[in-house]
């Protein structure tokens, strides 16, 4: 690990002696934080860039993406700060801007869902690419991300292995494919047509469930996605998962009856109380107990008693709460990058509080009963502290607010872009803008870093990407959550 030459000390007394610096936190401006949330996206773009770009240090890249394989797999986000396209987070972070779209479409300003239409559309173009060899193949990722993590240059500069890896019938990739069909039929119902979307969705369902088991099993593909996005927690919760939103997209009965009866077997009442890229659980639960909530579909009750059960392992005075939390009161998950879990977390709990309300119905967690209005509070305490009301008075979101990250773990964020630097900026050239103490020149607007560790320390260090690198995943779910801030401030 390289260690920066600015000195931490000073970054840390910066964080804890200059409040006067930052704007009033306790007030945040959720409109301007969804605009950034949302504009973020384009700075992780691949392929021929739109006129419409505004974020204008971006250019073209990853031009010849798939031509070892004659096939065209340009465009698709980059999924951090990185140049490799990992299309298992980038399904999830499509799957979860299209379900923020579908849940609280109608709380964002008009330009703001036309931007994020423009967001998941760009994803699912490249989507559609991917699967566009079915039923015998499923492209699951674009670059070497060995030889990617060596180096540190911009995207338009990149000279490292474009290597393409597919999974082939009767190969297992039920991971990828469920997450894909999910993203496909998500996206499909927050366009609001069946376009060839819907019907690619029903396809990589099909070979999910047909060749079954964990992409990351593959033996030829292994060593290109671990340890990076390897399936480590099973590819039953993506089956389980691409067939609700099937069902949920279609209401076709087939679908239904996959969800029902294939739920004990595929560990649908584990009780897992995760929800990220690799482990859908909590999410799959409260998705499908809409329909119990709302469609009094009894059938489906397990599923509704594990989101209950989630929901409560949030409620710090519940007997079943095991949620951790830091002492400003951020839910916290060990393992890096905690921000993913609180932006997942909050959304699911707007999502479960809004089915909830809409049948007056509330959660009894043992000793106590929880109502959405609680639900939504907690929510709000979550984006309040990522949008600077926390013991630092630091903005997690990159662009929001007077103080913010300025030298996050992102190679095109890092590195002078092309407009200021014509020159390429080789491999190992780009070292001397990764160590250098100077804040990024690029300022990459709306992008949630990782942020603090359990004790709400963070340290403005571009080295230590557990902390500085941003994520799809992350900014995906928040999009949603900031929306319904939007129209509801005051829950």
């Amino acid at each position: 690990m390289i260690t920066p030459s600015f000195p931490r000390f000073l970054i840390i007394l910066v964080l804890f002696f200059a409040p006067s610096l930052a704007l009033d936190v306790s007030k945040p401006d959720y409109g301007d934080a969804l605009s950034k949330a949302i504009l973020f996206f384009e700075g992780q773009r691949s392929g021929v860039l739109p006129q419409y770009q505004r974020l204008t240090w971006r250019e073209n890249s990853g031009l010849s993406d798939g031509w070892t394989y004659n096939v065209d797999l340009t465009g698709g986000y980059y999924d951090a700060g990185d140049n490799i396209k990992f299309g298992f987070p980038m399904a999830f972070t499509t799957t979860m801007l299209a379900w923020s779209v579908i849940e609280f479409a109608d709380s964002m300003p008009p330009a703001e869902l036309r931007n994020a239409l423009v967001a998941v559309r760009w994803a699912t173009d490249y989507l559609l690419k991917t699967v566009s060899q079915l039923p015998n193949r499923i492209f699951v990722q674009v670059g070497d991300p060995i030889i990617d993590h060596n180096c540190w240059e911009r995207p338009e500069d990149m000279d490292t292995a474009r290597t393409v890896y597919a999974v082939d019938a009767p190969n297992p990739a039920s991971d990828v494919a469920g997450e894909t069909a999910a993203a496909l039929a998500a996206s499909s119902m927050a366009f609001r047509s069946y376009d060839p979307g819907y019907w690619n969705a029903v396809k990589a369902f099909e070979f999910a469930d047909s060749n079954r088991g964990a992409y990351s099993d593959n033996s030829n593909i292994r060593d290109g996605v671990c340890p990076f996005y390897c399936d480590f927690d099973g590819y039953q919760d993506e089956l389980l998962w691409g067939a609700a939103w099937l069902r949920r997209a279609t209401q076709d009965g087939q679908f239904l009856d996959y969800i029902q009866y294939n739920g004990k077997t595929l560990g649908a009442e584990d009780n897992i109380n995760e929800f990220g890229w690799d482990n859908k659980h909590a999410g799959l639960n409260v998705l499908v107990s809409k329909e119990v909530i709302e469609g009094n579909m009894y059938n489906l009750q397990s599923y509704k008693a594990s989101a209950d059960s989630f929901m409560c392992t949030l409620v710090p005075e519940s007997s079943s709460s095991h949620i951790e939390y830091t002492p400003g009161g951020l839910i916290y998950k060990p393992g890096g990058s905690n921000l993913q879990h609180s932006t997942t977390i909050t959304f699911l709990m707007l999502v479960y509080a809004n089915y909830l309300a809409k049948t007056s119905q509330t959660l009894n967690c043992g000793n106590i009963n929880v109502s959405p209005s609680w639900l939504r509070q907690q929510a709000k305490k979550q984006v309040d502290y990522i949008l600077g009301n926390n013991p630092t008075g630091m903005s997690y979101m990159v662009g929001y607010g007077d103080r913010y990250p300025q030298r996050i773990h992102h190679r095109g964020s890092s590195l002078p872009s092309v407009k200021d630097h014509p020159q390429p900026i080789a491999c190992k050239e780009g070292s001397v803008y990764f160590n250098s103490s100077y804040p990024n020149p690029n300022v990459l607007v709306g992008a949630v870093v990782g942020g603090p560790g359990e004790d709400d320390i963070y340290t403005d260090d571009r080295a230590d990407f557990r902390k500085s690198e941003p994520t799809t995943y992350i900014n995906a779910p928040f999009v949603g959550v900031l929306a319904y801030f939007v129209a509801n401030p005051n829950p």
